[in-house]
């Protein structure tokens, strides 16, 4: 031991040898997943020519390896099997990418969409409806859900087609109250997409759903425990509302925009949907009750199997949850087991392959990629950094950093690429919240269930889970609030592969970081003053400022200062996020008046950010209440933070502060477009 190196203390944790990781599928599962990645977007012959070459390649490898074995060294005949190992996964993987791009690429909807062809089509809807909107257009909210077109017909075709082909959904906001495995008849028009998509077309519908039937009694149950859920946490402030059934299910219908632009910044956005999170701590509920009653040996796994269903269930049966749950099972197997790490890399690499097999598409999605390094940045990371900090903190402690730690750092780069951010507080934010996860969690499904039984308990069990949410929804929103919570990064090819070098350079070095109480003072030290930024940006603000003009891309978004922490706000832009950052920048807290000259997206869509965390006395709008859906969308925002809405009257004057204005326009109130008509102004 060297004078540098830290005394150890009574609660060190003794060091262990080191088991070897069990990484024979590693390879294999690279492997695979990069043949995915490749072959999804060309046409099935491509993939049956790649099958059939790495499949002779493999044959070829079995007889080399078996007439060399007696006189080979034994770790060339190792590698040789590795590498069959290898070519079988490619060889596999090619075949699966080949029949599922056959599935998207043949049948009449993938030659009905080339024409953008309008169709009558009979649909299984397979997702919730998710309500969006355009920030810096004037459209309206739409609603996105993918679904199974069951049959078709066209002009083309004199008889309906029976088929069984995915497409996406692009739909008006009465499809709103869909619901999930629900069948309905619809009309649209077909849209091509890019080869490499999960879907074989785009389905744009602006007529409302005609219902064909209901969906399946299991999911009509499952819907009504998350009705019980929504209906226990009715009475809750409307962010409590939002978030506990997103804890618990993964039901993000009551999500308020701004809480969900907060937990990106933060690193928490994997709390609000479905991730193993959810599944582990359910399981970690579960498992010690049955043993509490007895239950013990293949009944605690008939215990463990039924949860799972019955969550898969709730949370619905899709690829993301199915994802979600096998990587939460590995996690947990990895940091509770004295040899969870080497196992889970074998799981992890086989978990890969298996679900790549079953669904090649989820080799380009964003999603399955980042719950792969969260889990392997758990399983290869987490234990030996838990083990560093345990040299000198409780063990407990040790291992709460060191999962949000670990999975950060593998995540960032893909983070990077896809928001343009790199999040300075993640890691913080994971640590301050998770004790208040278990809780809300646990209590939400309690009251999920008690609904069922009775609506007065349901209530009283959803308020207790409201207290430990509103400690998450503190640490996003003060998180999110930081100066240097979020910082800018090029999501380009140089940018994402600098990013992952210097994240590599970190796992690297950061192992001896951990075990020196003063490296990591040190690391924190510097890690706070680019989080808060004691000395502000050099220049910005001026402390004099009067007007500014925040950068808010299309649009507008304008701030007066009224006082000292005080300002009027003229329009606010499209984005709440960007208007949020320049009222945070500028230290405005409070808020007289937000005028709002008119009701496009470009100049009011950006209204949650200047709502987040600042007192607000009043709207000012125009008489013209035009576009309506985003009219409603302002009037929906003020009634939820209870802000008063006032219409502006020709003439009229108004002072605060040191400000003075009068209102120029409209002299009178023109006459709305009927109905169905667009307007020039």
């Amino acid at each position: 031991m060297s004078a540098s190196d830290p005394a150890p203390t009574s609660d060190a944790v003794p060091v262990e040898p080191t088991t070897p990781l069990d990484v024979r599928l590693l390879a294999p599962a690279a492997a695979g997943w990069l043949t995915a990645i490749l072959l999804i977007a060309y046409r099935p012959a491509v993939s049956l020519v790649t099958a059939g070459v790495t499949l002779t390649v493999a044959i070829t490898t079995v007889v080399l390896v078996r007439r060399t074995q007696a006189i080979a060294h034994a770790r060339a005949t190792q590698r040789g099997w590795a590498l069959l190992g290898v070519l079988v996964v490619v060889t596999g993987m090619a075949l699966a990418a080949a029949l599922q791009t056959h599935t998207l690429r043949t049948g009449p909807i993938r030659t009905l969409a080339a024409e953008s062809a309008t169709v009558e089509v009979h649909l299984k809807l397979t997702s919730d409806p998710v309500l969006r909107r355009s920030p810096g257009t004037h459209r309206p909210p739409y609603v996105v859900l993918q679904a199974i077109i069951e049959e078709v017909h066209s002009r083309s075709t004199e008889d309906s087609v029976r088929v069984r082909t995915p497409v996406l959904l692009i739909t008006g906001e009465s499809w709103r109250d869909v619901r999930y495995g629900q069948r309905v008849a619809a009309t649209g028009r077909l849209e091509a997409v890019q080869d490499g998509d999960d879907v074989a077309a785009t389905l744009s519908v602006r007529t409302p759903p005609r219902p064909l039937d209901d969906p399946t009694w299991w999911l009509q149950a499952a819907e009504k425990v998350r009705a019980g859920l929504r209906a226990a946490v009715a009475d809750e402030p409307p962010d409590v509302r939002g978030l506990v059934p997103a804890l618990v299910m993964g039901d993000e219908s009551a999500l308020p925009d701004e809480l969900t632009e907060d937990f990106k910044t933060t690193g928490l956005t994997h709390l609000s949907a479905v991730s193993g999170t959810n599944l582990t701590l359910l399981l970690a509920f579960v498992l010690p009750c049955a043993r509490l009653i007895g239950v013990r040996a293949r009944g605690l796994t008939a215990v463990g199997v039924l949860t799972v269903v019955v969550f898969v269930i709730l949370a619905r049966p899709q690829p993301s949850v199915l994802r979600a749950a096998a990587m939460g099972l590995i996690a947990l197997a990895a940091m509770t087991s004295g040899d969870g790490g080497r196992r889970a890399v074998r799981s992890l690499s086989g978990a890969v392959i298996v679900l790549l097999l079953l669904d090649t598409s989820l080799a380009r999605s964003a999603g399955f990629a980042l719950s792969v390094l969260a889990t392997a940045g758990i399983v290869l990371l987490g234990p030996g950094w838990r083990d560093a900090l345990a040299n000198w903190l409780p063990t407990w402690l040790a291992e709460a950093i060191a999962c949000p730690l670990a999975a950060q750092l593998a995540c960032t780069p893909v983070v990077a690429w896809l928001s343009s951010e790199v999040s300075l507080v993640a890691v913080a934010a994971n640590l301050l919240a998770a004790p208040a996860v278990g809780p809300a969690t646990i209590l939400g499904f309690a009251a999920a269930g008690v609904a069922l039984i009775n609506t007065d308990a349901a209530q009283l069990i959803g308020w207790a889970a409201g207290w430990p949410a509103q400690w998450i929804l503190l640490i996003a929103r003060q998180g999110a609030d930081l100066p240097g919570a979020a910082n800018p990064w090029p999501a380009t090819a140089i940018g994402v592969t600098v990013l992952t070098l210097l994240c590599l350079a970190l796992v690297v070095g950061l192992h001896r970081i951990l075990a020196r109480p003063l490296a990591m003072l040190i690391a924190l030290a510097v890690l706070a003053i680019a989080v808060l930024r004691p000395v502000g940006s050099f220049g910005w603000p001026p402390r004099d400022w009067i007007l500014v003009m925040c950068d808010v891309g299309q649009g507008d978004g304008m701030v007066l200062r009224a006082g000292e922490r005080s300002a009027v706000v003229v329009d606010t832009g499209p984005d709440p996020a960007a208007m949020n950052r320049c009222l945070r920048d500028l230290k405005v807290e409070h808020i007289p008046i937000v005028v709002l000259t008119h009701f496009h997206a470009d100049h009011v869509g950006g209204l949650a950010g200047v709502l987040n965390g600042r007192r607000v006395d009043e709207l000012e709008v125009t008489p013209y209440f035009s576009p309506q859906a985003e009219y409603r969308r302002v009037t929906d925002l003020a009634t939820q933070h209870r802000i008063p809405v006032r219409t502006v009257s020709y003439q009229e004057k108004q002072v605060v502060g040191e400000l003075t204005w009068t209102t120029l326009w409209p002299a009178r109130v023109p006459a709305l477009p009927p109905p169905g008509t667009s307007s020039a102004t």
